[in-house]
């Protein structure tokens, strides 16, 4: 039988809103793949981000196109050559993986070589704010044992200050949305250590961070928009203690994993993050998550309605996604 592409946008609602430097939102636009063959269907999700230049009608256009291929026989491993990293690989990447998961009766786990996943804890973002509204978050969240902070420039340390009087025992980071100069990280870093803050993503902006490699980087740095595949390591090396690795940005599961892989080689601390998605698209993540130094998988805690079927979550505590949800 010959397999066919579907392709659809799909609107969630955001619980409330959700607010970073670059702008606010209160929903968000994905786009769903699904792989049908042989009365199997396979499917994956993607966020396109306008950071990178992508849009929600410029993905579904580049992943349509590739149609006649995949009937005609197109893999995942093609797929790899066909289309550069980002939002519209991964949506196709994981469909394939979700699709072949389903035919052979096999979890992907399997297919992929890995260990059994287990439950994993993830960080749950609180949102730019006013330092008032956050710490009432934070004191609404501070059962859970990791935070992460969305910061922007004026009034940072004055946010975290006040995170740390709503949840005096969680862990925290930060993440700076390439928002920072190298005078606000040596300014801040001492007091963000002193309030508990571990690790801080994407200080400076990605291409422009040459600086960090003379930086006495006494608080942690993480890549983000800096690091997108394994192409890429070499020149993070010695600019960033760990990665945030995003299948949005790598490109797919396939992709997700080799980058994770190679990261540790090269000695990276590993950080496994996500768009704002729904379950679908953390179930792969949920992957490439096992055994890495900080989950940032909690995109489904921040939405107003999830897909059916969707990942439960305990407090913090992500459990194994269902197969009936994907893999």
């Amino acid at each position: 039988m010959t397999r066919r592409l579907q392709v659809a946008a799909e609107i969630f609602p955001v619980d409330g809103a959700f607010t970073i430097s670059r702008g606010s939102r209160t929903e968000i636009r994905v786009v769903t793949v699904t792989l049908t063959e042989d009365g199997y269907q396979g499917q994956g999700e993607c966020v396109p981000y306008a950071r990178y230049g992508e849009t929600v009608e410029g993905v579904m256009a580049e992943i349509e196109a590739l149609a006649p291929e995949i009937a005609a026989g197109l893999n995942r491993q093609g797929l790899q050559l066909r289309l550069p990293p980002g939002a519209a690989r991964n949506a196709l990447d994981c469909a394939f993986w979700d699709l072949e998961a389903k035919r052979l009766g096999r979890p992907v786990w399997q297919l992929a070589g890995l260990a059994e996943p287990k439950p994993l804890q993830t960080a749950f973002t609180l949102s730019l704010a006013s330092p008032e509204s956050m710490q009432a978050v934070a004191a609404d969240n501070a059962h859970r044992p990791l935070l992460k902070v969305k910061l922007g420039g004026e009034g940072d340390l004055a946010r975290i200050e006040a995170v740390r009087r709503g949840a005096p025992k969680a862990s925290i980071i930060v993440d700076a949305n390439e928002g920072w100069t190298v005078e606000a990280y040596r300014r801040l870093a001492p007091d963000l250590l002193r309030l508990g803050v571990v690790l801080v993503e994407q200080p400076l902006p990605a291409g422009d961070d040459d600086a960090l490699l003379t930086l006495d980087r006494i608080l942690p740095v993480c890549a983000d928009e800096s690091c997108h595949t394994a192409s890429t390591l070499e020149t993070l090396k010695g600019k960033y203690d760990a990665l945030n690795i995003k299948l949005d940005k790598t490109g797919g599961l396939t992709e997700a994993l080799a980058l994770r892989d190679a990261a540790r080689s090269a000695g990276f601390g590993v950080m496994v993050g996500c768009m704002l998605g729904t379950s679908l698209a953390m179930a792969p993540a949920f992957l490439v998550a096992q055994g890495a130094d900080y989950v940032d998988l909690d995109g489904p805690l921040l939405l107003g309605q999830d897909r059916v079927s969707p990942i439960a979550y305990e407090g913090s505590l992500m459990q194994i996604p269902p197969a009936a949800l994907w893999g």
